[in-house]
């Protein structure tokens, strides 16, 4: 999606310290923040995250040991201001598989989008709803829920064509003055088949699918 020099690809044993780092739900919300919004100094993310002050300047600094985040340009010499060094963290689910703190860190992470998810649409609504964004972006706004039957093979060339569609697009509206940001969520999730004997607590969705375009 993003550009290479903009990703940072995260290896299980090379990055086993910077793993760690990152399981923490605080530092993983400072880094969304800042590349959600841009620079930011500690006190500005500690009024936002509803911490102290110390607290996010501490987390950051440990963010920016493991080259998550680093200084940004200052306004004046009273303050420091923090950058998101990539705007995109990935994996090899693969690799990830290898060992139980891998392992682990991609299930936070994953839990964590979907939190951002939600948080994504409350902001929406209300800005929506305060007029903050006009009504062209009323129609295009949309979450889909689909259950698809697609090969290993298939789901991956699908994930391949929806990666180079958003590099061209966002290529495309980077110098546009309209373009606004977008929260984009993808997930591929393979279910086995259901069987009631082995698993008779779990309920059959009652909305499989929910497609409002």
């Amino acid at each position: 999606m993003a550009g290479e020099q903009h990703k940072r690809v995260l290896d299980p044993e090379q990055d086993a310290a910077a793993l760690k780092a990152l399981t923490h739900p605080l530092r993983i919300r400072l880094l969304g923040l800042l590349r959600q919004d841009g620079p930011a100094t500690a006190s500005e993310l500690a009024i936002r995250t509803g911490q102290t002050s110390a607290s996010t300047s501490y987390h950051l600094r440990v963010l920016a040991r493991y080259a998550f985040v680093a200084e940004a340009e200052h306004r004046d010499r009273r303050e420091r201001r923090w950058r998101a060094v990539h705007s995109v963290t990935s994996w090899s689910n693969t690799a990830m598989d290898t060992a139980p703190q891998s392992r682990a860190f991609v299930g936070f992470a994953r839990r964590r989008q979907i939190e951002h998810l939600q948080a994504s649409l409350a902001r929406h609504e209300a800005d929506i709803a305060a007029g903050r964004l006009g009504q062209e972006w009323l129609e295009p706004s949309d979450m889909t829920d689909l259950l698809l039957r697609l090969t290993p093979e298939s789901l991956t060339e699908l994930r391949q064509v929806v990666d180079r569609k958003v590099a061209e697009l966002t290529g495309r509206d980077a110098d546009d003055p309209r373009a606004a940001q977008i929260v984009f969520l993808i997930a591929g999730l393979p279910l086995a088949p259901y069987d009631p004997a082995a698993d008779p607590g779990t309920p059959l969705p009652s909305c499989p699918q929910d497609d409002a375009s």
